[in-house]
């Protein structure tokens, strides 16, 4: 019988995802002139909850599933499972949250998936090697803060691709 899984979802994480996330999509919206404090709000909301929880444990999960693998090929699986999680439709989800707490409905169709895809291609070689930093030289426990940090400073990019790739 399998052992069950206990899922991560500490006050620090929360704490994190809340100020690191909403902090670099803040920085993307002001350097965009689409300020809004429901826009913040929503983001503070967004990294406390559903990425303080989803991405600890994905990092757990892959620790799991490689741990029986050595050498090479474990960080190079590390990187790769990182670097899937944060795919096109993952950075759609997020360009649709942003859209969602910014009261921009009519803005939200297909042309986000297209920028999402665009914005995952472009963005390989930096987040090969940040997710190989992250995966494979930052302890477990600090996983979800190195990858927060990345990700707020990916946030200012992925708001930007939308500019960038629309």
């Amino acid at each position: 019988m399998r052992k069950p899984i206990k899922l991560q979802y500490t006050t620090s994480n929360i704490l994190r995802g809340a100020i690191i996330y909403s902090s670099g999509d803040l920085i993307a919206s002001l350097l965009l002139g689409e300020f809004s404090i429901y826009r913040l709000l929503g983001m503070m909301l967004l990294g406390a909850t559903l990425y303080a929880l989803e991405i600890p444990n994905y990092f757990a999960w892959i620790e799991r599933k490689t741990k029986d693998t050595q050498g090479i090929k474990k960080t190079l699986v590390k990187t790769v499972l990182a670097i899937l999680y944060f795919n096109p439709l993952w950075i759609a989800r997020h360009l649709l949250f942003i859209k969602l707490f910014s009261g921009n409905f009519n803005q939200i169709n297909l042309n986000l998936l297209e920028i999402a895809g665009l914005s995952f291609l472009v963005n390989i070689p930096i987040s090969f090697v940040a997710n190989y930093l992250i995966q494979n030289k930052v302890n477990l426990h600090w996983r979800f803060l190195a990858s927060a940090i990345f990700s707020a400073l990916m946030a200012i990019y992925y708001a930007l691709s939308e500019v960038i790739f629309n």
